[in-house]
């Protein structure tokens, strides 16, 4: 058995997200028990999921690692897909202080009406745990400008490990949260020499790999800077740079993880690992 994500989008940022020049949907997994997670559905995760067959009425958990739009946008329509049209309590939604209760620079972002129909509702703070299905999952630190955002390792017996880092930028001990990942996702906004703080570079994805040492490694979330620079050139940098198999994300990307590590993207398919 594998468990699949489904990239229902890999643009990230203002600009990204205005123009649609990527998709901002999130992404879409699918545990080996057959339970479906999304994780930080931006704007066109409804549509998106939609036009690549995954419906969000199937959804048993909403995730979303903070309060920024690209992030949240679609995640109360989800909610109401994963209710059944708000018509009954079911799921779960795991979201970070600032998205359910807001803080100092933002939010919140789900009004209490949408919070109420869940199942059960997760503050994410790291070193929180709680359970999708089979999986269990661990929320891990970040650093960005909503100072409340989390990234998330989800721990299955049957594949392994996968993290998700979210936004952040580069901290002392930011590789210890994923040492030893089946597969690392990067929300890497920036190519290498263009800084940002609170964002990820190329740069920066380097020294986390290194430090977490991932069987294998993907970058998503890309921003305009990060789209000129060409994220599979990017990529190849972190592969040259770290000997760790690495991929630019696509839209509508689809990745099996078993005993291996499949890409399929297309018509095309790449064994990753």
């Amino acid at each position: 058995m594998a468990l699949k994500l489904f990239f229902v989008g890999t643009g990230g940022g203002r600009f990204v997200t205005l123009t649609q020049r990527r998709w901002t949907g999130g992404i879409r997994l699918v545990a080996e028990d057959g339970f479906h997670a999304h994780l930080d559905p931006g704007p066109g995760a409804l549509v998106y999921s939609i036009w690549m067959r995954l419906s969000p009425r199937r959804l048993r958990a909403v995730m979303v690692s903070h309060c920024h739009v690209d992030h949240y946008a679609d995640s109360e329509v989800m909610i109401e897909a994963m209710t059944g049209g708000m018509t009954r309590k079911r799921g779960l939604l795991v979201a970070s202080r600032s998205v359910l209760r807001g803080n100092e620079t933002c939010g919140p972002a789900i009004s209490r009406y949408h919070q109420s129909m869940p199942e059960a509702v997760v503050e994410a703070a790291p070193g929180k745990r709680f359970t999708l299905g089979r999986i269990r999952a661990l929320v891990t630190e970040a650093r960005h400008s909503d100072p409340d955002t989390v990234g998330f390792r989800l721990e299955s017996r049957d594949v392994g490990d996968i993290c998700y880092t979210s936004d952040t930028e580069y901290f002392e001990g930011i590789g210890r949260y994923y040492g030893g990942a089946r597969l690392l996702l990067l929300c890497t906004l920036r190519p290498h020499g263009r800084p940002w703080a609170g964002h990820m570079t190329t740069d920066d994805a380097v020294r986390i790999v290194e430090e977490s040492e991932p069987e294998a490694a993907i970058i998503t979330h890309f921003g305009m800077r990060m789209l000129a620079a060409d994220p599979e050139l990017e990529a190849r940098l972190i592969k040259e740079r770290t000997g760790v198999p690495t991929i630019g994300a696509r839209d509508r990307m689809r990745v099996e993880v078993g005993e291996t590590i499949e890409v399929y993207s297309g018509k095309k398919r790449l064994t990753l690992v």
